[in-house]
């Protein structure tokens, strides 16, 4: 990682906390989609509680369909016959099979439902969970759910007159977080699985450089945007913003670009949900890092985008290392300094200091 791509950072895991981020196929041939215009249970837009397919309904695809899926998810390819193996014994399994067909209902059932809001709003769709003491089909059955889940999210991005290019960028985030497992952890596996369902619920867009996530102000944020005295508060529409890793350098020309095409975005695929304000909470909105960092640097000219809003008072020295070392468990007093961002929070940390995440506001 250069300095100009030392930016390349993922800020999945701040956007929870107390704020926006929510938690919160009829009988086909293997890996087969719904046909254009179909509405299977649950993917129409704003399909709610209640709706969902039956058990009957849900179907995973094997061999050669599942492998296709797993390349069009950006699956490693040094992953994908592992997923291979463990769809076949989970025909072994029958107990694990009636798990993945309830939480593929339960993704189905909330597919497009904006969560989040003060507290964090209710929990949204399964919680995907890898259950490694199961032997292969449990280490990758929170994989093998979204797989099965995946004709229904194509289904609901089509509803929505969604362009397929942006359906693929933005599943093809499913392939980074197994990268991003192997990269904290050096087993395989899933990262940050309840991000993961967020993208497949229709939460969440890859548009361009950035993502955005459709959720609702939580408290503090939405105090702090009526503070500025935006007509906002506490549970108004929003779209939380992400920076994901191994994209690129987060260069200002890319972002200007992102948030120009996410105006028209949510405006053309979601009228009836007025997005005017674009939040950020993450460890790149810092303040220090300002400090420590040259002010014609991607990350210092990403801080200057956004009006502050509520940061944590807390320090959160994992949150920081994780994201620019790759692994948050890493001793403080051996980081490496191979850049200028990574010689910048090793220094901060050893001279005493600690990191805190950020959060701000930009208008759309």
């Amino acid at each position: 990682m250069d300095d100009d791509a030392d930016n390349d950072a993922d800020n999945d895991a701040d956007n929870g906390a107390e704020d926006e981020a929510g938690n919160g196929a009829a009988s086909r041939p293997h890996g087969a989609e719904p046909a254009a215009g179909a509405k299977p249970p649950g993917a129409e837009p704003g399909a709610g509680p209640g709706a969902g397919p039956g058990d009957g309904d849900v179907e995973v695809p094997a061999g050669t369909a599942l492998a296709e899926a797993l390349v069009d998810l950006a699956v490693p390819y040094e992953d994908v016959n592992a997923v291979l193996a463990a769809r076949a014994a989970l025909d072994r399994e029958p107990d694990l099979a009636q798990v993945l067909r309830t939480q593929v209902r339960e993704l189905v059932r909330d597919m497009g439902v904006v969560g989040g809001g003060p507290g964090g709003g209710p929990q949204l769709g399964p919680r995907l969970e890898a259950l490694p003491d199961r032997g292969p089909a449990g280490q990758w059955l929170p994989l093998l759910v979204l797989v099965a889940a995946r004709p229904y999210t194509l289904a609901h991005h089509r509803a929505r007159g969604i362009d397929p290019e942006v359906s693929r960028r933005t599943l093809a985030d499913t392939g980074r977080h197994v990268t991003v497992h192997r990269r904290r952890h050096g087993s395989p596996g899933a990262a940050d699985l309840r991000w993961l369902g967020r993208l497949f619920r229709g939460a969440l867009y890859q548009v361009g450089r950035l993502q955005y996530e459709r959720t609702r102000l939580g408290g503090a944020t939405g105090r702090a945007l009526a503070d500025a005295g935006l007509p906002l508060g506490p549970g108004d529409p929003v779209l939380a913003l992400h920076v994901p890793d191994f994209t690129g350098p987060l260069d200002p020309a890319a972002c200007d670009a992102s948030l120009a095409r996410a105006r028209e975005f949510f405006a053309r695929h979601f009228p009836d949900e007025p997005y005017t304000v674009v939040t950020c909470h993450s460890w790149l909105l810092d303040a220090q890092l300002a400090d420590h960092l040259p002010a014609d640097s991607n990350i210092v000219r990403f801080q200057r985008r956004f009006r502050p809003a509520c940061g944590r008072d807390e320090p959160d020295d994992r949150t920081t290392i994780g994201f620019v070392f790759g692994d948050p468990d890493l001793d403080p007093a051996a980081l490496p300094g191979r850049t200028a961002l990574e010689r910048a929070v090793r220094d901060h940390l050893a001279a005493g200091g600690h990191w805190r995440p950020g959060a701000g506001w930009l208008p759309l």
